[in-house]
């Protein structure tokens, strides 16, 4: 009995480990693409979109159609986070900016 239960707990304590070891793969975020890998990943949308446009979206079936639609958004999320560089300030940071302007001039 007590080989039976020291073989199920070295079982379940192989098998946990196993699934943290595959859970630790990560995809490459953003933050860690350099420019050219971006630059790909952004063409690589573009033309998966090309695709899309062309293909006869009448004989899809309804399931088919909501994975299209969840994988144009998911790209479309994916490529404003690819090309966000710009500058965003909000309403206090416009106010305080006029007002060391005011105060400048």
């Amino acid at each position: 009995m007590k080989k039976k239960i020291g073989l199920l707990c070295i079982l379940c304590v192989m098998g946990l480990s196993s699934l943290t070891a595959f859970a630790s793969e990560k995809p490459v975020s953003v933050a860690d693409m350099t420019t050219e890998q971006k630059e790909v990943r952004i063409q690589q949308i573009k033309q998966r979109v090309e695709e899309i446009k062309a293909m006869d979206r009448s004989e899809l079936t309804t399931t088919q159609r909501k994975a299209l639609r969840k994988e144009l958004r998911s790209m479309d999320k994916e490529a404003r986070a690819l090309g966000s560089g710009g500058v965003y300030l909000s309403v206090g940071a416009i106010i305080i900016i006029i007002l060391v302007l005011i105060l400048i001039l």
